[in-house]
Order: C-alpha cells, then structure tokens, then sequence
C-alpha cells in the first residue's frame, strides 16, 4: 500500500469501462490506487485519461466480448504480459420486449454478453489469479436477479444466473485466494434505464417505491465495488452486495 491507498500496486480489469456504472468503477478503482484496463467495444472514452491524471497507468483493449473467438484472443495476450487482480464484470446489454414477442436471437444476443462473456472471462483471469494465489472478481448484478421484470425475460434470466455463477464460484475458489461476489444496483440513472425515464408513469412508479427518495447514480455503486476490490473484503466470498435505496426492503 502507497500513500495510504488500498488498492495500490493493484491492476484492475473493466469491462464496459466507457459509460455509466462501469466508468464511475473504473475511476473510483483509479482513486483508490488502482491502474486500469478499460476493455470496451469500441472506445473507452477518456477514462484512461482521466485515470492517468490520478497518477496510474491506464490502457484500453477494444474488443466485443460477444465475439468469443476474438474475445479470447485478445484476453489471452493481454494475460501473457500483465497481471491482473481486479476484475470488474461490468458490460451489459438489456432487450425490452414482451416474452412472447422475444426472438431466440435477441434472447441469445442478451446471455451472450450477460452470462456467458461473463463466466469466460471470470475463467480465464480467473485462471491466473488462482496461480497468483490472489484476486478479486466483481460482477454487475442487478434487482433482476431477484425479481422478474416486465419485458426483460433474458436479462432477467442473465441477471438470476449471475447470482448462481458468483456463488459456484466463490465455492471453488474461496480457499484459493480469489474472491468472488456480485454488486446488485438498484433503479440507477444510466443509458439502459433511459427508456424507464422517459415514461412519466413509469418513472413516478418507480421513485414513489424508492426509500432512499431518488434514484441511484454510477457513483452511488462504485464505492461497494472499491470495497469488494479492497483489503476490508477479504472475508467476504460469494456475496451479492444489493445496493438500491431500500427498495428490496420496501
């Protein structure tokens, strides 16, 4: 540890790092010490920047992890010439569609980035952190795991197969040295609640339900994601950490 922050000499792994949920992580992980690996489709926006700024090494892999074959690839070269300790499972995507009108490729399209670029890349570092004898991996959970929406069956169904996925796991692992449990967000203001937002019947039902008076920020779920990274988790193994304003209380 250096200057009293706890994720120093640490390299964390984002995936989805450009936006909402996995931004605000990634820089919080950035402010708590950590260098960054920004893994986005396309760009990772001016996180690693920002991340340089902080005084930590920063780079972007650009990669679609629905392409598995490339995926892998690019995950494999990346392992080979750096050590990764931090993995946030954080890229998404989300369908809205009736059940009954859901194709099987849009049904496929979901799991394949929710679920099973999930577990492939949870393996894969997994791989190296269990050799290491350490490491921390975070996935993006959702109320979804809990509960089964309106329209969203495939995420939903992603969702409740993250919980079974950290779980099994921490099973495995825990007496390893890898740590592993999930970040369940609430109602959080990002590009895939824009849609619920938009609806004013919608928006109202889900605010009047809230405890908390209002609905999360990326903010608001980075500092959980710091803390199962950090030193004061180390006991924590297969936990999905619910963070939603009360509203699973409710």
């Amino acid at each position: 540890m250096s200057g009293g922050l706890p994720l120093a000499g640490r390299t964390a792994l984002v995936t989805g790092a450009r936006t909402g949920i996995g931004r605000a992580s990634a820089l919080a992980l950035a402010a708590a010490g950590a260098d960054l690996v920004c893994w986005d489709r396309a760009t990772s926006g001016d996180v690693p920047d920002q991340a340089r700024a902080l005084g930590r090494a920063a780079e972007s892999v650009v990669s679609d992890l629905t392409d598995a074959d490339r995926a892998a690839d690019e995950l494999d070269a990346l392992l080979a010439r750096r050590r990764i300790d931090i993995l946030v499972n954080n890229a998404g995507t989300i369908h809205r569609e009736p059940a009954e009108q859901t194709s099987m490729p849009d049904w496929r399209r979901v799991l394949t980035l929710n679920l099973d670029a999930v577990f492939a890349m949870s393996v894969a570092v997994g791989r190296q952190m269990l050799a290491n004898g350490d490491g921390r991996i975070i996935t993006i959970a959702s109320l979804l795991s809990f509960q089964g929406g309106v329209t969203v069956p495939a995420y939903a169904a992603s969702k409740h197969g993250i919980v079974g996925l950290t779980r099994a796991l921490a099973n495995e692992w825990a007496g390893r040295g890898v740590n592993v449990n999930a970040v369940a967000p609430g109602y959080v203001v990002t590009e895939n609640t824009a849609p619920l937002r938009r609806d004013p019947d919608r928006q109202r039902a889900i605010s009047e339900r809230i405890p908390a008076g209002r609905w999360g920020t990326p903010e608001d779920i980075a500092g959980p994601v710091v803390f199962l990274a950090g030193p004061d988790s180390r006991y924590v193994h297969g936990h999905v950490l619910v963070v939603d304003g009360g509203w699973m209380g409710r």
